[in-house]
């Protein structure tokens, strides 16, 4: 049991920013390695919260959009320290690895300028498969206990697979978390508790969500259109990074052609391999949709991508925290997270598939692939290591 610190503490802002970016540093493989490297650095080295206090905050940002362990480490900042610390956290937290990934949407540019070819990045996309696979395994083996659950799953990934429209990844979360509600035995399972949350984050949430639609519609504008876009996967995606894969790709590469498959699957690929948030991965994305104009039209989009799908899941956090206490104890929401993370699982299977045959059923495809889910199952080679050996492996072959 980890000693918590004494509330009326003071937290200095600078020793406190200073662990967070020591967590971004080391921050590799999704918010399940993540929300280990914040057990060590924010319990068992600084004891800023307990380990019951972390599990509920997983449990929490499990249950609401966006990114959910950079919604993690922001609600900490925000119990240390209030909405200025969080915001500041959620600063030092992403911002390195969004400008690094902002960079690597001008990796076609930087090749070309070396004379290089970006059929040396050939092995990116089935290693990036590999990678989600694994991701997939993870969720199902953590979510699908029961025959239910199993179902779910396993509809999540043919309704997914069967209708390849943007619409249909919300409406199948909705629908699994509606679901478990509706087939729980437990009684009562909304009861009313009294809250008195900060309303001025909701409504700001939804002042952008209707604005950035609005003006989409009206005006048709590149720049527009990518942070509604990503404002939008920021809040139909509930449990991070890998399960905002297939609505991304489904609309930006199979709907509005803004990238290649390859481009894409290499960008996911290049992110396995750096620390720090998977939802960084906009960053690069955005910045691949606005090619076409200036430099500076390109970093834009990668800006607006990257600040569209973080905003959301901020707003939120900043408006449930306070309320948190009184807010878990609503059984039904409890309830519909368990059917909501199974259909999840499906939505992964089903992008690791589709992925997969993009990049082509080919002998080499298929052991990078394997080797990948090996070097990931045996855990004792780093992703960032992986990764440099994958992009090695492509340009020397």
């Amino acid at each position: 049991m980890s000693e918590m610190r004494n509330p009326k503490e003071k937290v200095s802002y600078r020793t406190f920013l200073w662990d967070v970016f020591l967590c971004s540093l080391g921050a590799y493989g999704g918010p399940e390695a993540h929300y280990g490297v914040f057990t060590d650095q924010m319990i068992n080295k600084k004891h800023y919260i307990t380990e019951e206090e972390l599990v509920e905050l997983i449990a929490l940002t499990g249950i609401l959009p966006g990114p959910s362990s950079t919604q993690t480490i922001v609600a900490i900042g925000h119990k240390m320290g209030g909405p200025k610390l969080a915001l500041l956290t959620m600063l030092v937290w992403s911002v390195p690895v969004v400008i690094l990934m902002i960079v690597l949407s001008f990796l076609s540019q930087i090749l070309g300028a070396f004379s290089l070819s970006e059929e040396g990045f050939r092995y990116i996309g089935p290693m990036a498969v590999a990678f989600i696979v694994m991701a997939a395994y993870k969720i199902g083996r953590k979510v699908a206990k029961d025959s239910f659950t199993v179902t779910l799953l396993i509809f999540g990934a043919v309704a997914t697979y069967l209708v390849r429209e943007p619409y249909i990844y919300p409406a199948v979360l909705i629908f699994g978390g509606i679901l478990s509600v509706l087939t729980s035995k437990e009684k009562d399972v909304w009861n009313r508790v009294k809250l008195s949350p900060p309303w001025k984050y909701l409504i700001a949430f939804s002042v952008f969500a209707a604005g950035a639609l609005l003006l989409n519609v009206l005006f048709d504008n590149v720049l527009l259109d990518i942070f509604e876009s990503f404002y939008r996967y920021g809040y139909l995606v509930i449990g991070g990074g890998q399960v905002v894969v297939p609505l991304m790709y489904s609309e930006l590469v199979e709907l509005k052609e803004y990238m290649t498959s390859q481009e894409f699957l290499t960008g996911f690929g290049l992110v396995q391999g750096l620390p720090g948030p998977m939802f960084s991965f906009s960053a690069y994305a955005g910045g691949m949709a606005a090619r076409g104009g200036s430099a500076l039209f390109q970093v834009m989009g990668g800006l607006l991508g990257a600040v569209g799908i973080f905003l959301p899941g901020l707003l939120l956090i900043f408006f449930v925290i306070p309320v948190w206490e009184k807010l878990k104890s609503i059984r039904g929401i409890k309830i519909s997270l368990r059917g909501v993370t199974a259909v999840a699982g499906g939505l992964i299977l089903t992008a690791a598939v589709l992925l997969m045959m993009k990049s082509g059923f080919t002998l080499d495809n298929f052991l990078v692939m394997g080797g990948t889910l090996l070097l990931l199952l045996w855990k004792k080679i780093p992703a960032p290591l992986i990764v440099l050996g994958v992009i090695l492996l492509g340009f020397l072959t």
